[in-house]
This record gives structure tokens, sequence and C-alpha cells, in this order.
């Protein structure tokens, strides 16, 4: 029997409001929220015990752990799926199972350092990229067949700022579980 979720267990800043046409200073906010969040997670995560690593957000969910590693892998998605925005013409991307690559090996590991360097060293990159990008480029397209839409770069950019922060009161909700 599937127990009803709590929506602030599941979305505890909120679900994300989709905005469009993001403006210049929308964009930079969220690129410097992708900038900081290596260092804000590490720092996080760095210090639990596995025993808190264990410990889960909400019921039936995945655990701190796991919430790592889910944005190692998310991460790089969507930075790839940015660049072939830019470099080909409204792209459709190929969507992963992330339930599927949340039970592999390197997923449940509760050793966090290599999906830590990973983030740090791909937001680095993501960062770098971003703000390179003109307003024009900002606007150009991939196209998603599993939800059938199109997503901006601009609001892919936002979708992911948001799910930094997303994951992260995630884990905050997980460690006061353990405390």
């Amino acid at each position: 029997m599937n127990t009803p979720v709590d929506p602030l267990l599941q979305y505890p800043i909120g679900k994300f409001e989709w905005i469009e046409h993001p403006s210049r200073k929308e964009i930079e906010i969220a690129i410097s929220t992708l900038k900081k969040f290596p260092l804000i997670l590490k720092s996080t995560v760095s210090d639990l015990s596995k025993d808190i690593l264990l410990n889960q957000y909400r019921p039936d969910a995945w655990n701190i752990a796991q919430v790592v590693h889910h944005i190692a892998d998310s991460h790089m998605h969507s930075y790839l799926r940015i660049k072939h925005a830019l470099l080909e013409e409204n792209p459709h991307i190929k969507d992963y199972h992330e339930v599927d690559w949340a039970k592999t090996e390197d997923a449940t590991n509760i050793d966090l350092s290599y999906s830590l360097d990973l983030i740090e060293a791909l937001h680095k990159r993501w960062s770098l990229f971003l703000k390179s990008l003109s307003t024009k480029e900002i606007m150009k397209t991939y196209f998603h067949p599993e939800r059938n839409k199109k997503y901006t770069i601009g609001t892919t950019v936002l979708i992911y700022a948001w799910h930094c922060d997303h994951h992260l009161a995630h884990i905050y909700n997980a460690i006061r579980k353990g405390n």
C-alpha cells in the first residue's frame, strides 16, 4: 500500500516555478547558485557519520548518500543537454531513469568523495560555460521527448539552481532525522 507523500517532505522548498523567458539577472543568480553549490554540499556532508549518511529525508526515499550521487548523475545529464542545445538545432535529448541509476553500486556507496569531486569539477566547468553564453544562446532549446516539451537553456539553468537547493533541503531534513 502506498502512503501519500507529504508535499513538504517531497518539495521542502516548493515545486519549481516554470519561467519560460528568464531575465539575465535571474540567470546570473542561478549561475551563482550552481557555482557555490559544490562547496556548500561538501561542507554539509563531509563529516557525517555512516549512520547519518544512510538517513532518508522521507519514508521510502533515497538516503543522503544516494542524493549526493543522484546530484552528480543529474547534473552531468543537464550539462550535456545544455551543450547539445547550444551546438545543435533543438536536439532531442535522451532521458534517464533516475530511480534505476540510484540503485547502481556507484550510487549506493557511502563513499561520497568521487561524486563530490565530480560535482565540484562539473560545476566549475558548467558555470564558466554558462557565463560565456549570449542572451540569444540562452534562448536555444532542446526537446525532451518523454515530457513532449521544449526547454530553453535559460529555463534549464533555473531548474538546476532550484535542484541544488531542493536536494540540500532534503539532506538537511535527513540530517535532522538523525539527531
